[in-house]
């Protein structure tokens, strides 16, 4: 019996999925941490309130893709379904999360790795790291599937849990840092 084609397409994401976020926690837990990795100039403890700002504006950039989605699903009470001219500024603040997340991981990848048995925050937090690229890539695949092959529930299921991932890495990290080394609660 064949698989239907939003099967096939579901498996090729959690497969793209599984594949970038198993790559990245293999590379981080086999590479030897480099304290010294500069970022932007900045190196050691330099880096973190760079890297908290940087991800402050990823998860303000969160926060406006949730809303926008939202309206796009038309799940905002007393405002109708966008326009379509709303999807291009959705995907445009898509990018601009995404690619200002690079520099955060590519300095969190070279100067510390993946860490699980260091704290219970900086594991979630590598993990995280990791897993916020595999939803990525397995939303875009989904993205790019034709609409008939694709569950009208994946792309809102994916992006919520981009959203969700963003602020488990912000929580994290950024707040942890902002709040003088340790988390709320």
């Amino acid at each position: 019996m064949a698989a239907s084609p939003a099967l096939r397409s579901l498996t090729l994401a959690g497969l793209a999925a599984a594949f970038v976020g198993v790559g990245l926690y293999v590379f981080g837990t086999q590479h030897a941490p480099d304290y010294s990795t500069s970022l932007f100039g900045q190196s050691g403890p330099d880096t973190l309130s760079l890297k908290s700002w940087l991800a402050t504006g990823v998860i303000a950039f969160a926060a406006v893709q949730l809303g926008l989605a939202l309206w796009m699903y038309g799940r905002l009470p007393w405002i109708g379904v966008a326009p379509p001219q709303v999807g291009p500024v959705h995907r445009a603040f898509g990018v601009a999360a995404i690619l200002l997340t690079i520099p955060i991981a590519y300095h969190c990848a070279f100067a510390y790795g993946v860490q699980t048995k260091v704290d219970s925050r900086i594991a979630i937090h590598s993990v995280a790291g990791c897993f916020l690229y595999g939803a990525f890539l397995a939303k875009v695949v989904l993205v790019r599937s034709p609409r008939w092959r694709v569950p009208g529930w994946a792309l809102p299921l994916l992006g919520g849990t981009l959203v969700a991932t963003v602020a488990v890495l912000w929580y994290t990290s950024s707040l942890w840092y902002f709040n003088d080394f340790k988390l709320p609660f």
